[in-house]
């Protein structure tokens, strides 16, 4: 059978082109991080004290922002640590002390530790502070509650902030329940669901838009966007974000899976595949199974440690992420379903406060289909996605 021009010449090109633009390269555009354009934020920072919150995500190339800032006579005077730490080595939930930084010498105070706010003699004499962390996407990732209270403690002060801004790898869809603020905690803040679909800079630019800053305040923020990104883009991290979020499969499982650390199921912690397998010694089924074991650095005690865990491999899953743009919920209802239901939800409440809602653990109580807790998410998730057209910044 003959090939006519378009079946032998163009439709290949489409087809080109299409995947060009999934990956964020469209003859040869390549994403450019807000970081990566130094000319465009070194005039706003030469010849003032500088605050820095950051982590191991905050590159510029292969060099680490900080570097980058000092060997450039920039003055950093005090750098603030999330969730993980500076270095990025602490655990999830982990204590993070402060110190100083043992590269450049410059003091580092912890946002994780007994203070998650930065005080007023911390930001004492300083101009600007610099805002610099991959994200990825979910509303219990604790990021975004740092850059919250990091902007609450600025307007307070009169600093101002300069967000380097990122893409998302989860920013072409959004999903999940939104917050009821009954349950608002460091794991879910603001009223947005589990998948908010927007970059570290949108969020900001909500934050300050919906004033959730105490008192209505706002802060003076300026965000140096990112070049070539859509929210359609799929932007694959050069760093893992946190230690047990490893590569892109687990990016993409961890808003349908971090559901489980408020129950009874490992999300594999202590394996060399987190967030990538989930089970439990008691699962019903089995056919798939691992063992959590300490591993220095990423898990020193993990769920289930030392004991078979029996559950689903979801290693070759990330791509049904891509495709349906939603939240995967069957996970979560085939685990309950074949689990000890008496003890499959931690007695802290802890589930509620990661789902931002005590609704959700009634519904699998009571035995409720995918269908009927997807329906009981809306209007409140349709309103979400219509207040947050006003603050994207990007396609």
């Amino acid at each position: 059978m003959k090939l006519n021009l378009f079946e032998k010449k163009i439709l290949p090109m489409l087809v080109l082109v299409f995947f060009a633009l999934l990956s964020g390269r469209v003859f040869g555009q390549k994403i450019i991080v807000g970081a990566e354009q130094t000319q465009e934020y070194f005039p706003l920072l030469e010849g003032k004290r500088v605050g820095l919150v950051g982590n191991q995500t905050s590159m510029v190339g292969t060099v680490h922002l900080l570097d980058t800032l000092m060997h450039s006579g920039i003055k950093v005077v005090a750098v603030f640590s999330p969730e993980h730490g500076f270095r990025g080595q602490a655990e999830a939930g982990a204590h993070v002390n402060s110190g100083t930084d043992a590269v450049t010498g410059v003091p580092v105070f912890s946002l994780y530790g007994k203070s998650k706010k930065m005080s007023p003699e911390q930001l004492g004499g300083m101009e600007i502070v610099v805002f610099d962390i991959q994200d990825v996407g979910a509303r219990f990732y604790t990021y975004i509650s740092t850059l919250h209270y990091v902007m609450e403690a600025c307007a307070e002060n009169n600093v101002p902030v300069l967000i380097l801004d990122r893409p998302n790898p989860n920013g072409f869809y959004v999903d999940g329940p939104v917050l009821d603020t009954n349950y608002r905690s460091f794991v879910g803040m603001h009223p947005v669901p589990i998948v908010h679909g927007m970059t570290i800079g949108e969020y900001a630019q909500m934050i300050n838009g919906e004033k959730w800053l105490k008192n209505g305040l706002q802060c003076d923020i300026t965000i140096i966007k990112v070049r070539n990104y859509t929210h359609d883009s799929l932007y694959e991290l050069p760093i893992a974000p946190s230690p047990n979020l490893q590569n892109i499969n687990s990016i993409y499982l961890y808003p349908s899976l971090c559901c489980f650390e408020g129950t009874t199921i490992s999300v594999g912690r202590g394996t060399g595949t987190p967030f990538e397998v989930i089970g439990s010694p008691s699962f019903r089924t089995k056919e798939f199974s691992f063992v959590p074991k300490p591993i220095k650095g990423v898990s020193a005690n993990p769920l289930h440690n030392g004991k078979v865990c029996y559950g689903l491999d979801l290693r070759a899953h990330g791509k049904m992420v891509v495709e349906t743009k939603r939240l995967n919920l069957g996970y979560l209802v085939t685990m309950y379903r074949n689990s000890d239901k008496n003890t499959f939800f931690l007695k802290n409440n802890f589930f509620d406060k990661l789902m931002g809602n005590g609704e959700l653990r009634k519904q699998l109580q009571k035995g409720l289909s995918e269908r009927q807790i997807r329906a009981s998410w809306e209007p409140a998730l349709s309103q979400f996605k219509a207040m947050r057209q006003k603050y994207l910044l990007y396609e």
